[in-house]
């Protein structure tokens, strides 16, 4: 025989509360929004882009300067969320390098301006290997 067994008032579990308010709800879905997924085959042709024996045109120097500033601060969004920078001293040192150079300012004149996205590049490509070392990127090929 089935029967369906009420609970006693006294073991009702407590109402349901959201865990945010609609403010905190709000900044969340805006960050959500925003989210850029990591893109290795854009990362890769970025890279090569500017590294490339032929430089760059001058008008390519400022989107070019924003699609490497946006990888390396999705490595060094990686790098924190894995605590690798903590844990090994390589990783660290990159992080670090990678931060300061994340703040640089494209310079007005072409060959530095040229410079400074090639430096940018590399830190892009070191950090990306030593956080594939480390396990916390999956390797990419071309």
């Amino acid at each position: 025989m089935n029967s369906t067994v009420l609970p006693s008032e006294s073991r009702l579990a407590p109402p349901w509360t959201p865990p945010l308010d609609a403010q905190a709800l709000h900044q969340l879905l805006e960050k959500v929004q925003q989210w850029e997924p990591f893109d290795a085959d854009a990362l890769l042709h970025n890279v090569g882009e500017v590294l490339d024996d032929v430089a760059p045109p001058a008008d390519e120097l400022e989107e070019l300067a924003g699609r490497l500033g946006r990888h390396l601060a999705q490595l060094i969004h990686i790098n924190s969320g894995t605590s690798a920078d903590e844990s090994d001293e390589q990783a660290n040192r990159l992080v670090r390098r990678a931060r300061a150079l994340h703040t640089v300012e494209l310079p007005g004149q072409y060959w530095q301006a040229v410079g400074t996205l090639r430096r940018t590049a590399w830190m892009v490509n070191e950090l990306a290997e030593r956080l594939i070392s480390l396990g916390y990127l999956k390797a990419v090929t071309a």
